[in-house]
């Protein structure tokens, strides 16, 4: 019989069981992505705490590296006071001084001199010691020759003023031909030769030559500007008549004094007891050349850039036609065919009452149109040379900048500073685009040809190189075949594959760029940069250094105020030249060729020329 009742409890086949069974598959899933969940987070958390382990332990790396660069900071310090305290007790006891690179060689018979000085801001900072007079307590100028006693003249000082022009130019210097007006204004007339021009409401008789003022070293003498020196440009001698010693002297001549071997310390021939081939010698400046290697250059003065204060630096507009000069508180602008001066650039916002205010830095865009300069009041100044005006500053250093350079393509400055940065500023911008820290003050900045690096030198004695795209450092430049000292300048070479530096340890040298750098060719094996020669032969700090356009020689700027150029393939001096009366802080080559300028604490800038000689 049928059941209706249980027909209808009975539940088909099909029926309503099978959404359940839906619901379990999906139960299934959602467990499976669960665990899997769990499982990922578990393996990021594991994978944030690795992360977090080795985030300690590289600041447990870093701490340890600054504990020992600390405890060498010391030692250093250590050693040096030992080695202080020793020199002075032999001393004391009648010995002869010790010579050591802390403070170098007596010079020009006086006492040694102390540790380079410390980096800072303000009066008494990295060039304070350089260019003021501070005596003993500092590593100061010798004193101008009227103040020097005659038994310790330095055997290369220059002869008496009353003693008359030497040999004139060869007629192999390449001829220069002058270039127009700088953006439309004319050289300005110059103050009589007779006169050192008007001050501005600065005392020059009454103030040292540098930074370093009469109240900060009192009782000391304090430089005049030279009588003997015309305020104007002196005339290019006539040239040489025939049978003069200049043109008849065999170039086998110099064989003939290899007697004279004094290496590449130029500064210890006598000119008095060279022959005609080995010098060159002009009213107010000579030079001398090595017997020891063929004679291949020849020099003269242009022009003699009279100055109211030190001339801290020198640069050439890229077209070769103007040099500018960065002193206290003023950049001035000089035209290369007569030595005239163009324009000065002067900041009228910066008050008398705010004393000194050295320019340390000046250069060119590429176009020649803007000058930048870097002060001791931490601001870089951008100048349209034309209206005289300033176009834009930047601001965001902390101490003194030292160091100025633009990229070829002339959109960007690069500038060192006291406050171990090196900085880059974009012009169209106008604003700070990159700040690249050390552990130590930066002295010196230079742009690679390309624009792709910039290179600092420091005070902890090394050359950095980073690149400009990406703020990498892609090189240090130091240890063992590294400087000593303090490192003050820094050049690229013409192909931008080499360095030259600088440094208080008295040498240059010269570092070759590792190929994946993308600055050398791919072929060559070198794995890191690399020192490949160290020119030695000054007798005091190198101040500057630079090469000449075609890379044939490396010029340099030292304390013990020569100026030498050197063979960059064999490391052998060439020949040094001396005119300045105090330190030589800067040396800049012209862009075009022949011509090189140099700075110093003379309260002088020379234009010169250069060339073969035959």
């Amino acid at each position: 019989m049928f059941n209706a009742t249980t027909h209808r409890g009975q539940q088909p086949i099909g029926g309503p069981a099978q959404p359940a069974a839906h619901n379990q598959r999906l139960n299934e899933i959602f467990d499976t992505l669960r665990a899997e969940f769990d499982n990922q987070s578990r393996g990021s958390e594991q994978m944030e705490t690795q992360v977090s382990q080795q985030i300690q332990e590289m600041e447990l790396i870093r701490n340890k590296v600054y504990q020992l660069e600390q405890n060498q900071l010391k030692m250093k310090q250590d050693y040096e006071a030992e080695i202080r305290m020793l020199r002075h007790e032999l001393e004391i006891r009648g010995g002869a001084p010790v010579q050591t690179h802390l403070g170098g060689p007596p010079q020009h018979g006086g006492p040694s001199q102390p540790p380079p000085p410390a980096l800072g801001h303000g009066q008494g900072t990295l060039f304070s010691g350089i260019m003021a007079n501070q005596g003993q307590g500092g590593p100061a100028l010798a004193p101008p020759p009227e103040q020097q006693p005659p038994p310790q003249q330095h055997p290369l000082a220059p002869p008496p003023a009353a003693q008359a022009q030497g040999p004139a130019p060869p007629s192999s210097f390449p001829s220069y031909q002058p270039g127009p007006a700088l953006n439309g204004y004319a050289p300005q007339p110059q103050p009589p030769t007779n006169s050192p021009g008007p001050s501005k409401n600065r005392n020059v008789a009454n103030r040292g030559p540098g930074p370093a003022t009469p109240q900060q070293h009192p009782g000391q003498p304090q430089p005049m500007p030279y009588p003997a020196d015309p305020r104007a440009s002196p005339q290019i001698p006539r040239p040489t008549p025939p049978g003069s010693d200049m043109q008849i002297a065999p170039r086998h001549q110099a064989h003939q004094y290899q007697n004279l071997n004094v290496g590449n310390v130029l500064a210890d021939l006598d000119p008095e007891h060279l022959p005609e081939s080995l010098k060159r010698q002009g009213t107010d400046w000579h030079a001398v050349f090595n017997p020891q290697v063929p004679r291949t250059l020849d020099v003269q003065l242009l022009h003699n850039l009279v100055h109211e204060s030190v001339v801290c630096c020198v640069r050439f507009s890229a077209d070769g036609k103007y040099v500018a000069t960065g002193c206290n508180r003023s950049a001035q602008i000089f035209d290369v065919r007569d030595g005239k001066k163009v324009c000065e650039l002067l900041d009228d916002t910066v008050q008398d009452k705010d004393g000194d205010l050295y320019i340390r830095s000046v250069c060119f865009s590429p176009d020649g149109k803007l000058l930048a300069t870097g002060a001791e009041d931490r601001r870089i100044r951008v100048w349209d040379i034309e209206t005289r005006k300033i176009k834009c500053s930047f601001d965001g250093h902390e101490q003194d900048i030292y160091s100025l350079d633009f990229s070829r393509n002339g959109r960007l400055i690069a500038s060192g500073s006291g406050d171990k940065t090196v900085r880059l500023w974009d012009i169209e911008t106008r604003g700070q685009i990159m700040v690249l820290s050390i552990e130590d003050g930066v002295t010196t900045v230079a742009m690679s040809p390309n624009g792709q690096y910039v290179a600092a030198g420091s005070l902890d004695k090394s050359v950095r190189v980073w690149d400009c795209s990406s703020g990498y450092l892609i090189e240090r430049l130091e240890g063992g075949a590294g400087h000593k000292d303090s490192v003050y300048s820094v050049a690229f070479s013409p192909t931008g594959r080499e360095l030259v530096s600088g440094s208080l340890d008295k040498t240059i040298k010269m570092w070759e760029l590792a190929p994946q750098r993308g600055l050398l060719p791919a072929n060559n094996v070198s794995t890191n940069g690399k020192c490949i020669r160290t020119f030695e032969g000054h007798k005091d700090y190198v101040l500057s250094v630079c090469l000449t356009p075609d890379g044939q020689w490396v010029m340099s700027g030292s304390k013990d105020r020569g100026v030498q150029f050197w063979d960059p393939n064999t490391g052998n001096a060439q020949m040094m030249l001396q005119g300045h009366k105090n330190s030589v802080i800067s040396v800049a080559p012209c862009p075009t060729g022949h011509l090189f300028a140099t700075g110093s604490g003379d309260m002088k800038a020379r234009i010169w020329q250069y060339g073969p000689w035959r």
